[in-house]
């Protein structure tokens, strides 16, 4: 992982510093000379979108983790400045079995609910219950990450044991996610969809308040187990669902930092009016935009019409332009472009909707069009309507189908919405998204999973073939046999053009430079707990 610090200078010196790339940086030797730490304040900052709810077991946007984590706590967690690496949370200490058939935890003593009630491993466990097998009427989109687990053990208040039906080589990236929030046993048991609504967490901070369309709030949690911990009295996330009102309010000092990530040209604006009082960070995005066809809906139920959408697409000629003026940057497939057991170019340009001859392309897709009697076809794309980048995307996509006689509307609307659309398959295209931590194929190929087996392939296709290279992967321990697996099962994804990448991001975050503690990484999902950031005013 790269990762890039770079700090914007005034005057012509400023204006010269936009055109340079950034260095790679040492965050250790960067602690070291950091300035000691200071107590208390406020952090204000920008979150540019609402949460549908305030469940991550159900979610898979970012605007339900930057409103709930600073709220609760998971059973590992990454630690970022050496990523990555994994660290305990309520974990105190594991041990793994050496044929991977077991995980045992010892967790924190202590550790306190919002409520004051003590956490114990039954909580875990019911937590764990409900992620690998909800009730009914409660959703997990981590439901398939955990069907390897076949029991949990408690044998005591401070242990808890997984027991596998089978190896799992990607099981303590999937401790760690993020997404994993432990609730409260007693909570689950009154009402299996509590957290949907209710914050009860053992994390940094406490819930105060959430005042729809306007902010959610927190104050320090003075029985947070780890001592010392936060060093903020609290925070305020103002929901800025427009982009330009962002950058206004965080070049006024209404708010001092936005966690998620800005285009190159919004950068750009504000270094040279903030000049010195601003800190930029980039590094490559563990999150990609999606093309999803619903299977279900007529044409699209016709591979030849999926395919021949696919291949119309310019990515490679698109990527230049749209890496200047969005987050939008690399081609690649399933698996983050550059990582380790990535398709590389060579490979990926062979398979369809990544081919570098967009002029034939387009010629084999209006022929496909043609045999699948769809020559004139229309139909509403559905979008969401964040400025940055699905907005881009959007028009994009639009004027690239075009080029082939299709008709398209750009359809936007709110996160709450756009995702009830795709999550009912009331939608016939859409531009999804690919929402990871880290680069695991496990975690990127989850997604493309049959419709039975996860329901965030919201393409809602049932494919066992793909099921069978997903699980022929996961077991596979040779590092190049597992390549050949993963290669196969893209193949047969974007052969039958369920859903494809359509590009990867790049991510740019901005801050006041008073903001200390909070560290980047290639995953807007991390980090967003707050417990060491702290306000150097």
């Amino acid at each position: 992982m790269k990762i890039t610090r770079r700090t914007a200078l005034q005057g012509t010196a400023g204006a010269l510093a936009l055109g340079v790339s950034g260095f790679d940086f040492d965050f250790t030797k960067a602690e070291a000379q950091a300035p000691a730490v200071k107590r208390g304040g406020n952090l204000t900052f920008a979150i540019s979108a609402e949460a549908p709810h305030y469940d991550p077991h159900a979610s898979d946007t970012y605007a339900t983790l930057h409103l709930a984590a600073p709220f609760y706590s998971t059973l590992l967690r990454y630690n970022l400045s050496k990523f990555p690496g994994v660290e305990g949370d309520i974990a105190q200490s594991w041990q793994v079995a050496p044929d991977q058939l077991s995980y045992t935890f010892k967790l924190h003593p202590n550790v306190k609910f919002a409520d004051g009630s003590t956490l114990t491993s039954a909580d875990v466990k019911a937590t764990y219950d409900r992620l690998r097998n909800p009730p009914e009427g409660v959703v997990s989109t981590r439901r398939a990450t955990f069907a390897d687990i076949g029991a949990i053990e408690t044998p005591d208040a401070n242990t808890i044991v997984f027991k596998m039906k089978a190896a799992n080589s990607s099981m303590l990236d999937h401790f760690a996610s993020p997404w994993n929030t432990i609730y409260s046993a007693k909570d689950l048991a009154e009402n299996p969809a509590n957290p949907r609504t209710k914050i009860n967490g053992t994390g940094p901070f406490t819930f105060v308040e959430h005042v729809k369309g306007s902010h959610v709030s927190g104050k320090k949690n003075e029985n947070y187990f780890k001592k010392g911990l936060p060093y903020l009295d609290g925070f305020k996330g103002i929901f800025t669902l427009q982009a330009a009102a962002m950058l206004n309010a965080l070049q006024g000092g209404q708010v001092l930092a936005e966690f998620r990530g800005v285009s190159p040209a919004e950068r750009d604006r504000m270094v040279a009016a903030m000049g010195d009082k601003l800190r930029v960070e980039e590094s490559s995005w563990t999150l990609n935009l999606i093309v999803a066809f619903n299977v279900e809906k007529k044409p699209f139920d016709d591979v030849r019409v999926r395919k021949a959408l696919l291949m119309a697409i310019d990515r490679w000629g698109g990527s230049q332009g749209l890496s200047r003026i969005s987050t939008l940057r690399s081609v690649g497939g399933a698996v983050r472009p550059g990582s380790p057991l990535a398709t590389p170019e060579s490979e990926l340009v062979k398979l369809p909707g990544f081919s570098k001859d967009i002029k034939k392309s387009r010629e084999e897709a209006k022929k496909l069009l043609k045999e699948a009697g769809q020559e004139n076809l229309k139909f509403t794309l559905w979008n969401r309507n964040l400025a940055m980048p699905y907005t881009p995307a959007g028009i994009f996509l639009v004027d690239q189908w075009r080029q082939i006689g299709v008709t398209v509307e750009n359809k936007q609307s709110d996160t709450a919405p756009y995702l009830a659309a795709l999550r009912s398959g009331n939608y016939e295209v859409a531009v999804d998204f690919s929402n990871l931590f880290n680069d695991d194929p496990t975690l990127a190929l989850t997604k493309f999973l049959s419709h039975e087996k996860n329901p965030l392939n919201l393409s809602r296709a049932n494919d066992a073939e793909i099921d069978k290279l997903y699980d022929m992967q996961l077991r596979e321990r040779d590092v190049e046999k597992r390549k050949a697996h993963i290669r196969a099962l893209e193949k047969r994804l974007f052969e039958q053009a369920y859903q494809q990448p359509l590009f990867w991001w790049h991510r740019i975050v901005l801050t006041h430079k008073t903001v200390m503690g909070w560290k980047m990484s290639p995953s807007h999902n991390l980090g967003a707990q707050l417990e060491g950031v702290w306000l150097n005013t």
